[in-house]
């Protein structure tokens, strides 16, 4: 099995109740070739060990999606931001501990993709009024991608609807 293979598999079980114990063994398993796979040259195999971590639910394993925001490759960020929003669905306190890195990515990363997928995972935050005011800053930047100015403006929309919840 591969760590493709491995991570799909982790990731239907997570999505079942009672399956923690058998997560728990794959997760130790796979441990040690998720790891090595972060640390790759390759940016494809960083991409799929950071979308792993999320598919993993492995919550132990949230410095090496620090690493992942950072990386050079587009695609492994990419990948990173998607683990993080899987991470942060249930936990709004994981966005908010990375909070400058993804205003920063959504703020300035070359590649719209990226920026979106930033934008997307700041959803699942805490409704931070400075967040809020930068996606709406983006969101009425004329010279910003069309697709990025309107993930800001959805995503300002529902953590302005979520502060006004509390």
């Amino acid at each position: 099995m591969e760590l493709a293979e491995a991570a799909a598999h982790a990731d239907a079980l997570a999505r079942e109740p009672g399956n923690e114990k058998e997560l728990a063994t794959l997760r130790a398993q796979w441990d040690d070739e998720l790891e090595a796979a972060a640390r790759s040259a390759d940016y494809r195999l960083r991409g799929q060990a950071f979308r792993a971590i999320g598919q993993f639910r492995f919550r132990q394993k949230l410095e090496l999606i620090r690493r992942g925001l950072e990386d050079e490759s587009a695609a492994a960020r990419g990948s990173a931001l998607i683990a993080l929003t899987a991470l942060s669905a249930d936990h709004p306190g994981d966005v908010n501990a990375y909070r400058a890195a993804l205003n920063e990515l959504a703020m300035r990363d070359p590649n719209p993709a990226v920026r979106r997928l930033a934008i997307t995972c700041l959803r699942n935050g805490t409704a931070d009024r400075g967040t809020i005011q930068l996606l709406e800053g983006i969101a009425g930047d004329d010279e910003t991608d069309r697709e990025v100015r309107e993930t800001a403006r959805a995503v300002a929309a529902a953590l302005v609807k979520k502060a006004r919840a509390k």
